[in-house]
């Protein structure tokens, strides 16, 4: 399994690449996301999920954590109230490196 900051910089990577299925590749297929006061569990739902998010820039401030839970603190900007935005990126992952588990929180 990739090491913490690598995989950062490859989630944040592949948020913004326009092949959208080398980000939905990150993801386990029981994947639960946190985001905005909603949840969205499964892998058809993140997908819907992720449709409605406008394009953003991601700059990566800072990584903690181990392979299998680590947060990536993040400023994203883009057409959205409030850009840019501060934001923090908790993951868990499995052990094949599958994110399971997607929290955003200001």
């Amino acid at each position: 399994m990739q090491g913490v900051q690598e995989f950062a910089e490859e989630y944040f990577a592949a948020a913004t690449d326009p092949d959208h299925e080398r980000y939905f590749a990150l993801f386990g297929d029981d994947i639960v996301v946190h985001d905005d006061g909603h949840s969205h569990e499964g892998l058809t739902a993140v997908r819907r999920w992720r449709a409605e998010v406008p394009p953003v820039r991601y700059d990566l401030r800072d990584v903690t954590g181990t392979a299998t839970a680590c947060q990536a603190v993040a400023e994203v900007s883009g057409a959205f109230p409030g850009s840019p935005v501060t934001l923090r990126f908790t993951f868990e992952r499995d052990a094949r490196g599958k994110i399971t588990l997607l929290d955003i929180t200001p």
